[in-house]
């Protein structure tokens, strides 16, 4: 099953993504000012460049370091005679804390803020927002993954679900999506949703730096990093950041030289 790891990911993704966009148009949460033919095509092009640079120089991924970890023992579930289901649910709750983490350390430090600024400088907010990180991100992104995989001793099936479940969460929370207010706030227990999520791209540094979580909802609240809503309500609240709010800024060689900027 692991060599058609690719082709998993990549049939995973492109479902989801056609999924969202079309609720998107049809259910729309909030209405948008700039056009998709303006940032769409950049956004998207940003995934491409990601997806081709991470194959060039990490071409097994995280799954390949999991069954690397796996052949020679290493990692603390390695060494430890536990049942296969507690290893695949630990390792899978233990890789969304570590990104948990990861956001608020790429919030908290200048250096990699001007990184992941770049997912944030998005003027809209929608599916291809979710999608939208720095190269120089996700390189880092992945070497601490494959860091904490290999420590862990994670089950190389754990690892390919969780990397299938965080990028479907991360485009449905990201979503530009209307659900009814009952069911949000049941799904808020298990899910971050889009309207828990949006609160975390507002203009407003305080709402900036809360609901870091992607993927589950307990993490902030444990924390106390939760905001159950914007101070000027989904409708009312302006997504992005003050630095960057000309539309010049959504194409791609900007957000590619937005890390080494003074602005």
């Amino acid at each position: 099953m692991f060599e058609y790891e690719p082709w998993i990911r990549l049939g995973c993704f492109a479902g989801v993504l056609m999924v969202m966009m079309l609720w998107e148009c049809w259910a729309p949460r909030r209405p948008q000012h700039i056009g998709r033919l303006t940032r769409w095509p950049n956004n998207l092009l940003l995934v491409v460049i990601n997806t081709l640079l991470l194959r060039l120089f990490f071409p097994l991924a995280a799954v390949g370091a999991a069954l690397l970890a796996s052949e020679h023992d290493w990692g603390l579930l390695n060494l430890w005679p536990v049942p296969f289901w507690f290893s695949l649910l630990l390792s899978m709750l233990a890789l969304d804390l570590l990104i948990y983490w990861q956001h608020r350390l790429f919030h908290a430090l200048p250096w990699l803020w001007r990184l992941h600024r770049v997912h944030h400088a998005d003027l809209e907010f929608d599916v291809t927002t979710g999608l939208r990180f720095h190269p120089f991100e996700i390189v880092l992104s992945m070497l601490l993954k494959l860091a904490a995989v290999i420590l862990l001793g994670a089950p190389a099936l754990a690892v390919l679900l969780f990397e299938v479940l965080l990028n479907a969460t991360a485009m449905f929370n990201h979503g530009n999506i209307r659900l009814p207010k009952r069911l949000d706030t049941m799904l808020r227990l298990l899910l971050v949703t889009p309207d828990m999520h949006r609160v975390h791209h507002s203009v407003i540094p305080r709402e900036t730096d809360s609901n870091f979580g992607f993927n589950l909802p307990w993490w902030d609240r444990l924390f106390g990093t939760y905001q159950a809503q914007p101070q000027a309500g989904q409708l009312g609240m302006t997504i992005g950041l003050k630095q960057f709010r000309e539309p010049g800024e959504l194409r791609l060689h900007r957000l590619l030289l937005q890390p080494f900027r003074r602005k």
